[in-house]
């Protein structure tokens, strides 16, 4: 099985978690896109159909990256989900 890049996948979640809040608080359409296009990318990312299982992939995923492992995301690198 394919396992996206640690530093990758926090960031997604971190981005999930912020937007779905952002979503609550706003209700606005921007902010539901947004909240619907980050839990696609995370539900690609982590190879499941739902974001209660993504974000439990997620979660086993980071939990198993061993200890001192932090890799970063380049800052080329820009997520856009």
């Amino acid at each position: 099985m394919l396992m996206a890049n640690p530093a990758t996948l926090r960031n997604l979640v971190k981005r999930y978690e912020t937007l779905r809040s952002a979503h609550a608080w706003l209700g606005t359409s921007e902010s539901r896109r947004q909240l619907d296009d980050v839990s696609y990318t995370l539900c690609v990312t982590t190879g499941t159909r739902t974001v209660p299982d993504a974000l439990a992939a997620a979660a086993a995923q980071l939990r198993a990256v061993p200890a001192g492992q932090h890799a970063t995301v380049p800052a080329a690198v820009q997520l856009t989900a």
